[in-house]
């Protein structure tokens, strides 16, 4: 069993709390999650899990304030690792639901893959069709350095493409530290929009007590619908996110989470709750 066995399954944990992703992908402060999950583990036990949470964003400028609630399970059956979320959304002063499914392969201890699928009902920050895939490599005789390297597709309702490549690494300390960065280059069209999101983030805690994990994102991003005819096009932002999870038993818990946002045009600041179980 690799060494990293155990921050992995850390990160299992982690990975409910990445930025949302369901707007488009140079928004990645925006968007509805679609998250790969951690690799399967030889010897581990299979990884069964339901998570419900909620959130409430305000918004300056006039957009009005969002609520989101979202559902996610996960379940391990050999190599593979199944996720799915189903979220309701109120952005913009318009409802939406997202449905997505992603598969995590384990090819061999040092190679892992994910694929996601996603849709939206027809809501115009919802994409219409989105798919991503990425390859993960564990590097160092601890593997304990993991890279990626991605590539992604969106289509949004009001009538622009994402095409996107992302570079990504996380090198996971002795608990109970983790360290990760990675950028994203994004082309939108029309328009052949060239933009440029990175991130860094930083966790302490230990897998089954406590986890906190600080992130900033910055950059550009290309195409940002903020209503059914009007999109926000060609801008930079930049995203602080704190998030806290709490085991209350040893499979039960709670997280707590709190997000703000700038573009040229509006901020947005808020709050995100929920429990969790591992079966």
């Amino acid at each position: 069993m690799s060494r990293i066995t155990p921050v992995l399954a850390l990160a299992a944990c982690l990975l409910p709390l990445a930025p949302v992703l369901a707007q488009s992908q140079t928004a990645v402060p925006n968007q509805v999650s679609m998250a790969a999950a951690p690799p399967a583990s030889e010897g581990a036990p299979p990884q069964r899990s339901l998570e419900l949470s909620a959130g409430a964003q305000r918004l300056t400028g006039g957009f009005g304030n969002w609520r989101d609630l979202t559902l996610r399970g996960t379940y391990g059956a050999g190599a593979h690792v199944l996720q799915g979320e189903l979220s309701q959304h109120h952005r913009f002063g318009q409802s939406g639901t997202f449905v997505g499914v992603s598969d995590t392969y384990t090819f061999n201890p040092d190679w892992h893959a994910s694929v996601a699928i996603g849709a939206g009902d027809g809501a115009f920050y919802l994409p219409k069709a989105r798919i991503d895939a990425t390859l993960y490599r564990k590097f160092l005789p601890g593997r304990n350095l993991v890279g990626s390297v991605g590539v992604g597709y969106y289509d949004a309702p009001t009538g622009y493409t994402d095409r996107s490549v992302s570079l990504g690494a996380a090198y996971y300390f002795e608990a109970p530290w983790i360290v990760e960065g990675g950028v994203r280059f994004n082309t939108s069209n029309p328009g052949s929009v060239k933009s440029q999101q990175q991130f860094v983030a930083l966790t302490w805690g230990r897998n089954k007590q406590d986890l906190v994990t600080g992130r900033y994102g910055w950059g550009s991003e290309g195409y940002l619908a903020v209503a059914a005819g009007a999109q926000l096009v060609n801008f930079n932002s930049r995203e602080a996110s704190l998030s806290w999870r709490h085991w209350l038993t040893p499979s039960t818990g709670v997280l707590v989470g709190a997000n703000r946002y700038t573009n040229p045009s509006y901020r947005r600041s808020g709050v995100n709750v929920g429990i969790f179980h591992d079966f």
